[in-house]
Parts: C-alpha cells; structure tokens; sequence
C-alpha cells in the first residue's frame, strides 16, 4: 500500500509539473515534472508516515 500511495503521488505531481511547463516548452516541462516529481515523493511519504506507520 505504501508504494502504491508513492507511485500515485509521484504520478500526479509529475503530471501537473509537465502540464504547467508545458505553456513554455518541452524542456521547461520535464523539469516542472522532476521537480514535481520530488514534491510527489515528499508528499507521499509524509502520508506514508501519517496514515500507514
């Protein structure tokens, strides 16, 4: 369950960072979405810690 709750929030955040570069460029877009990416992993382990532990 755990992964799972990662691999979403990974999932979403990365999304929307790709989604809101996207109104630049393609390169300003994989960047928003690593770095949502990062705040996905950030998020989902403080559910993790919150909710699972």
């Amino acid at each position: 369950m755990k992964k799972l709750i990662l691999f979403i929030m990974i999932s979403l955040f990365g999304s929307i960072g790709w989604w809101l570069g996207a109104f630049v460029g393609i390169m300003t877009a994989y960047f928003v979405s690593v770095a949502g990416s990062l705040v996905g992993v950030y998020v989902g382990v403080k559910i993790n810690q919150a909710y699972l532990d």
